[in-house]
């Protein structure tokens, strides 16, 4: 709790959360069928996290740099997550487009992730998420470090870091009580 205190006022800025797929989303573990199909699992209290945040006016976004996978493509689309940019080499010169489009400034974008690639893009949003398993680079880098694994509960633990700096998290557990 002493981290989240320590960085409360700039969680409250948020308006655009991204987020890396493989590891953070995920696991980070591929399973390929015989066919060859790939197979992902991800967290369901990940994905009510996700919406909980989206219903709170938070835009969530996917920045990877694998091209989305029909895996991906389903699960955002049962989230409502229309914002995916996949196949990124260069994942902070996409972060310079979708700033633009999405009319938000540097400080209120927040970018979880957990591997190298991740690196340039934590360092150029205004928060960076490093899930529990990350590198320990992108850890040391990292203004938070979430106490759950990738694929298993960091994202929603991401979600409720922010709703709470905003706020809004004892108005949504009274909406559920």
């Amino acid at each position: 709790m002493e981290q989240y205190e320590a960085v409360k006022e700039r969680l409250s800025a948020i308006k655009l959360l991204l987020l890396d797929v493989d590891g953070v989303l995920t696991d980070g573990k591929i399973t390929y069928t015989d066919s060859g199909e790939e197979i992902k699992n991800f967290c369901v209290k990940d994905g009510f996290g996700l919406r909980i945040l989206m219903d709170s006016g938070v835009k969530v976004g996917i920045v990877t740099g694998r091209t989305a996978n029909g895996a991906l493509s389903a699960r955002c689309k049962n989230l409502g997550i229309n914002l995916i940019f996949d196949g990124i080499k260069n994942k902070r010169e996409a972060l310079n487009k979708i700033l633009e489009n999405q009319k938000v400034k540097q400080y209120e974008t927040a970018f979880a992730g957990d591997d190298l690639p991740d690196i340039p893009v934590m360092r150029k949003c205004g928060f960076s998420f490093a899930v529990a398993n990350a590198s320990p680079e992108v850890i040391q880098i990292s203004d938070y470090t979430t106490k759950h694994r990738g694929g298993d509960g960091a994202v929603r633990e991401i979600c409720e870091v922010i709703l709470k700096a905003k706020g809004l998290w004892e108005d949504i557990l009274q909406h559920w009580h």
